[in-house]
């Protein structure tokens, strides 16, 4: 690990011309929550006192009475973000505690930092590896009613096991594709998983 430090951003900002520092931190469910500052805000202060935002905004944190937080950057994890107009910097951060100074423990970026401190010092193993698992749905229709007497949706893609027995893809054209059934849970119990379908209008 690269292992860099607040003089190393400050002077990326600086050389990079850096207009916006997008500051990430992570909640509960593991959503990716953030705000962006300027990046002439983005100074030594940062790194040692840390930004504070509204703790009892964010699912699963803190109530309205006591919620006052505060985040503290990861320098490793500077990067500049590809696709935004303005020059921007994304910086990941840790959540702390204001009143005691502790990493606040349902910030999964420290629960994952405690796990891997806890491997190295049993002697377990040196490095550790956390990754998302990506899934998504692409359906070709989606359709949803909610009335006084009655509620229904409905999804389809002609790629759906569901259309195994359909004569023509959505094009017209003849089918030619093998379908792959509904796929086994990872449950030796339960040997089917459910699909969880979820629909957003735009």
């Amino acid at each position: 690990m690269s292992e860099k430090t607040a003089d190393d951003i400050i002077k990326l900002i600086k050389d990079e011309k850096i207009e916006f520092v997008d500051v990430r931190f992570c909640d509960v469910p593991g959503i990716m929550q953030h705000f962006t500052i300027p990046a002439s805000a983005c100074d030594h202060s940062v790194f040692t006192d840390g930004l504070a935002f509204d703790g009892s905004s964010i699912r699963g944190f803190q109530s309205i009475h006591e919620s006052d937080m505060y985040l503290l950057p990861d320098p490793d994890t500077a990067i500049i973000d590809p696709f935004r107009e303005a020059k921007t910097l994304n910086l990941n951060f840790f959540v702390h505690d204001p009143f005691t100074r502790e990493p606040y423990s349902r910030d999964p970026r420290n629960v994952a930092r405690k796990a891997e401190n806890y491997l190295i010092s049993t002697g377990i193993a040196d490095t550790a590896y956390f990754g998302p698992e990506a899934e998504f749905y692409i359906f070709d229709s989606v359709s949803f009613d909610s009335r006084i007497n009655g509620s229904f949706y409905e999804v389809d893609a002609i790629s759906g096991w569901w259309n195994t027995g359909v004569a023509t893809e959505a094009d017209g054209s003849p089918t030619a594709a093998t379908r792959s059934g509904p796929r086994a849970g990872t449950s030796r119990w339960r040997q089917t998983t459910s699909t969880s379908i979820c629909a957003t209008r735009c």
